[in-house]
């Protein structure tokens, strides 16, 4: 029988851990955008030394919400409290399910009055979507999903391009495609600025923590944007970052992009599993990683574990609430930077071209994730002290860093244990050839790990953990 929704893909497989490690949906893919223009080292220089030109326009879903109960809909459905939110402001949205896991997250941006536009992953989408046709709020919603991995030469279109320029000279470039001085655009707000000759709305972000403004407009105008962008962009060294650098600028800033969505249990979220496609993102995505538990729920992480305890805030009603005030005063997992150790990468990479060695978890770089969501055990001895969660190298630090969270007693600057490769030789993920495990050493650093992002973010935005 031919399976009807998530349910029932979970119900066949018999555990969602063994359904979701041995996913065979194969590589992530940043779709539509050149892996590289150039070379993703300078690439990744770009946003550190002069300005980067990001185009986010293809790998993010989108959701607009339209009506008098918009802003309640998605109040109810995040952390964050609302009570200042209003037109031209933007948030970073974090749902949760019932038992105060997070189910993703994303920019929430404020358009105008009963209109708000939701980007990021689809699991966010998908939560959003599912409340506004099943809540009863006096909504509707107009979805884009993400442009195709593997489009076989079919036309791509979006709703939005959506551009993002940074970096030490991204303030010269902007201001000479506005004609003059910009304006005042605080953190996470928004304005708007002129590009050749037509107003474009911007918001106040940084993906590599360095400064700079996100465009976006009518997919119609993509071309033309980026053409004129580039040009302005000439003589200050702006630099296209292709898809290889752009999954990489967070190791540097912070955010780990891709949690497992906490909806594999609970008979509260039964209905939503029902409403799940069986081909979506959360029944055919993959758990890649040397952790492994046959209990779902030890893959799920608070809001706290990702850093975005600041914002989590008791004034207004919300899915995930009362777990999250039980769980309030209790000692909470935090997030942080690995820092691996140099020699223990050049060995792994050795094994490839020794025969003498044992054949380790090829480490691909820039960007080492083989799966939707990551989880390496990070060791203290023999015991589980966290995961790594997102890797990769970073060329302007010299150093392969990951992502992750760690127990509460883990300290800036301790040197832990990581597990690389996965059980058994490897599971039957595409992405995963024969191997034998092996130990990296990993020193517990900041998050943000770039200085720059560390010392000139916003207070609480991905959480100074020094």
């Amino acid at each position: 029988m031919t399976a009807k929704n998530l349910e029932t893909v979970m119900q066949a497989a018999g555990n969602p851990v063994r359904m979701l490690r041995n996913s065979k949906i194969g590589a992530y893919v940043y779709p539509v955008v050149p892996n590289e223009f150039t070379n993703w080292r300078d690439e990744q220089r770009g946003w550190r030394e002069t300005a980067v030109l990001f185009d986010q326009s293809h790998h993010m879903a989108e959701i607009t919400v339209r009506g008098p109960d918009a802003l309640k809909l998605c109040s109810y459905l995040t952390i964050n409290s609302f009570a200042n939110f209003q037109p031209d402001r933007a948030k970073q949205m974090v749902p949760c399910s019932y038992d105060g896991y997070v189910i993703g997250d994303g920019i929430l941006f404020y358009l105008e009055r009963d209109e708000l536009l939701f980007v990021g992953r689809a699991p966010t989408v998908n939560w959003i979507q599912f409340h506004a046709e099943t809540g009863g709020f006096k909504v509707e919603v107009i979805r884009d999903d993400r442009s195709p991995s593997h489009p076989r030469g079919k036309l791509v279109t979006r709703r939005h391009y959506r551009y993002q320029i940074q970096g030490p000279k991204a303030a010269q470039i902007l201001a000479k495609l506005n004609g003059g001085p910009l304006p005042d655009v605080k953190f996470f707000t928004m304005d708007r600025i002129n590009i050749g000759g037509q107003p474009v709305r911007c918001l106040r972000h940084g993906m590599a923590g360095e400064p700079g403004l996100e465009i976006w407009g009518p997919y119609e105008q993509y071309d033309e944007i980026r053409e004129i962008i580039l040009a302005a962009g000439a003589e200050f060294g702006l630099v296209q970052v292709g898809a290889r650098a752009y999954s990489t600028n967070t190791l540097e800033s912070g955010w780990i992009p891709s949690p497992l969505p906490a909806v594999y249990s609970g008979d509260k979220m039964r209905s939503y599993r029902e409403w799940l496609p069986a081909t979506g993102y959360e029944a055919t995505g993959s758990i890649g990683g040397s952790f492994v538990s046959d209990n779902i729920e030890d893959y799920y992480l608070t809001p706290h574990a990702l850093g975005y305890g600041p914002f989590v805030k008791f004034d207004h009603e919300f899915i995930g609430r009362e777990a999250l005030e039980k769980r309030a005063q209790q000692p909470q997992r935090k997030k942080v930077t690995f820092e691996w150790n140099a020699e223990d990468v050049a060995r792994i990479y050795r094994s490839l071209f020794d025969p003498s060695m044992p054949n380790y978890k090829y480490m691909d770089i820039p960007n080492l994730n083989y799966a939707s969501s990551s989880y390496d055990a990070v060791m203290k001895g023999d015991q589980v002290v966290g995961f790594s969660m997102f890797g990769g190298c970073s060329f302007n630090e010299r150093r392969v860093l990951s992502l992750g969270v760690v127990d509460p007693e883990i300290q800036v600057g301790d040197v832990l244990t990581l597990v690389w490769g996965e059980e058994n030789g490897g599971t039957e993920k595409s992405t995963v050839e024969r191997h034998t495990q092996t130990e990296v050493r990993v020193k517990v650093a900041p998050t943000p790990y770039a200085k720059d992002a560390r010392e000139g973010y916003h207070q609480g935005w991905r959480t100074r953990q020094v």
